[in-house]
């Protein structure tokens, strides 16, 4: 049968988990030979005789398995390239715990996207009446950048570079989408300018219109 078997290890059980994992393998694939020798014998199917110490060394085995009943696992060891700007927009607010020293100190960032982590903003980045008035800014969408994500922590550090506007509006909404993905909307360099005809108003020549087919 095209049967997979997974076992989850456990970090909290650390010291059990090897065990945890090998028992929870042996017994599927015990369960699977089982279920598997019913049917070929419903079936008339004879298979070969296995002694109790051949059965128990297979299951113990791993490398001994078909294909199909393997999970193959691996591990990242080299960034090649960042894909992602880490850029993100979204909404600032305090910490939940007013007591801590972080609260002093540090914003959280809420990305609209939920694929970006929540990250950990100085206070120093956000508007000067932040802290007395947070509500004022509840729905007003701003740009953050990660700047550092450690390990052992589930919110990455990042700057505040922009405030966008309301959310919702048009602008504020397209700028944000622009800055996330990379893209230059900058204002045109003077050197690009100087291509374009400088007698305004320009219109196309009749000889000019002639050589082309008007989509207008």
């Amino acid at each position: 049968p095209d049967v997979i078997i997974e076992a989850q290890f456990d970090d909290n059980g650390a010291e059990h988990g090897q065990d945890h994992l090998q028992d929870t393998l042996t017994d599927d694939i015990k369960k699977l030979s089982l279920d598997t020798g019913e049917k070929g014998k419903a079936a008339g199917v004879t298979g070969v005789h296995r002694t109790k110490q051949d059965d128990g060394h297979k299951v113990n085995d791993p490398r001994l398995f078909p294909d199909e009943f393997l999970q193959r696992t691996a591990k990242v060891v080299y960034i090649l390239e960042k894909k992602h700007s880490r850029a993100a927009t979204g909404f600032i607010k305090l910490l939940a715990d007013r007591n801590s020293e972080l609260f002093k100190r540090c914003a959280m960032f809420s990305p609209v996207d939920h694929r970006v982590p929540r990250v950990y903003v100085p206070l120093a980045d956000c508007p000067p009446n932040f802290v007395t008035r947070p509500e004022a800014y509840s729905q007003m969408l701003f740009i953050c950048r990660i700047v550092d994500w450690k390990e052992d922590s589930n919110f990455a550090s990042g700057e505040l570079r922009k405030s966008l506007g309301q959310a919702g509006e048009v602008e504020p909404e397209s700028e944000g989408i622009l800055t996330e993905y990379g893209v230059d909307f900058s204002d045109f360099s003077p050197e690009v300018l100087e291509c374009l005809p400088q007698n305004l108003p320009w219109v196309i020549s009749p000889e000019e219109l002639a050589k082309r087919r008007d989509l207008r």
